[in-house]
């Protein structure tokens, strides 16, 4: 990992902050939601991959990731017991997204409110970037839930189409923006070199996660997961697949540094604030994957063949 491990000062205020919005909304009502919360850390990762943003946008950021924590883990559970249940679950959110709808469940609940955040501190354009990709993240779940009850093999390349968009890291990119003391202008937001960096840095985020919840994605039958797929395809052990996996990481992440360097020189000050927001995800995934007691059992468990 080339960047090296920075915090936000006000992880503390925020790790409160989260755990009073989840109960506000009755997400934490549930015991085992509350369990999964404590063991995921949000207030953490968002510390780790925002370290340079203000307090409200870091709330946001929190609020955001502790909601997709709940929303996936959801929407994962039903999506292999019940698929057909799955899809008024994500209907109702893609109208709230898309439409502004009103929620009809404490999830929607909590999505609105998550929207009216982001609106509240974002400019028009920004707010419908954030609509937009969290958009594909909803579709993302969607097409998950088909390769896990589907028994055709799934290829390497399905795989991590379909884990870029479950990432759900895109979406938290406007609040980058936001965070700017002006905006980027159109030359810099649409240049093929930032369109190339945001890709890389959503994969190099969550394919770094991906290797440490290798083992626990196994335990549950999970498919969409870097490491996993290269078992697959290679037929080998999970070492191995991880293996792989670790030297796509470390070229995805070595291509990012080339083309920042490429085109840091042309950026304005946002712009390179911008970019850095995308390094705070790949360093964040990384620093917060090595202590979160979300994936602790994987270092110390064996895994299947």
């Amino acid at each position: 990992m080339p960047f090296p491990f920075l915090s936000n000062p006000y992880d503390a205020e925020v790790a409160a902050g989260v755990d009073a919005w989840l109960r506000a909304w009755g997400l934490t009502d549930d015991p085992a939601v509350a369990d999964m919360i404590v063991r995921t850390r949000p207030a953490q990762l968002a510390s780790y991959n925002s370290p340079a943003v203000d307090r409200g946008i870091l709330q946001i950021v929190a609020h955001q990731i502790a909601y997709q924590f709940v929303f996936d883990d959801r929407a994962e559970e039903v999506g292999r017991r019940w698929p057909g249940r799955l899809l008024p679950m994500l209907s109702e959110s893609i109208g709230i997204l898309r439409d502004g709808r009103p929620p009809s469940t404490p999830l929607g609940a909590a999505l609105t409110d998550l929207r009216r955040q982001v609106q509240e501190r974002c400019t028009p354009a920004q707010a419908a970037r954030w609509d937009w990709h969290s958009r594909e993240y909803v579709h993302g779940l969607l097409y998950e839930s088909v390769a896990q009850t589907h028994a055709a093999p799934l290829s390497t390349g399905v795989c991590t189409t379909i884990r870029s968009l479950t990432a759900g890291v895109e979406p938290f990119y406007p609040l980058y923006e936001a965070a700017q003391s002006q905006e980027l202008t159109s030359e810099e937001y649409y240049h093929p070199v930032m369109e190339r960096l945001r890709r890389l840095s959503v994969d190099a985020a969550v394919w770094t996660a991906d290797l440490f919840s290798a083992v626990k994605e196994q335990r549950a039958g999970g498919m969409i997961n870097l490491a996993l797929a290269h078992q697959r395809a290679q037929g080998c052990s999970l070492p191995m697949a991880v293996s792989l996996a670790v030297r796509q990481v470390n070229a995805t992440i070595s291509e990012f540094e080339t083309l920042c360097q490429e085109i840091e020189p042309e950026l304005s000050p946002a712009g390179v604030g911008y970019v850095e927001g995308m390094v705070g995800w790949i360093r964040g995934c990384y620093y917060w994957s090595r202590t979160v007691p979300r994936y602790a059992d994987a270092a110390v468990a064996p895994s299947r063949p």
